[in-house]
């Protein structure tokens, strides 16, 4: 199929992504899984929440670097929200640290 020809192109030349991809059938979640540098490491994961806990525990588990695009956003979901080496925050993050617990 020409569509899932296309998805797969664009998911191989992707560092760190989430991917949903739908089917047809309202009833299907189609699937839902995990691309790092280029390769499905995960599929079929059911949700998005999953997805993304999925994610985190892989680039902290495999010890990954986060993607440049994706450093603050990762490192608040790894250390704000998962409380996950949470004593070493760059600048940024505990700025944002602060500034949500005021």
């Amino acid at each position: 199929d020409a569509d899932e020809d296309c998805v797969s192109q664009d998911l191989a030349v992707q560092r760190m992504k989430i991917y949903n991809i739908k089917t047809n059938t309202s009833e299907d979640p189609g699937d839902i899984g995990i691309v790092v540098d280029g390769i499905k490491v995960l599929t079929a994961l059911g949700n998005f929440p999953r997805a993304c806990s999925m994610l985190i525990g892989l680039t902290y588990a495999v010890n990954l670097a986060y993607p440049k695009e994706l450093r603050y956003t990762l490192e608040v979901f790894q250390k704000l929200f998962l409380e996950l080496d949470c004593s070493k925050l760059s600048p940024k993050v505990n700025s944002l640290k602060n500034k949500l617990l005021a």
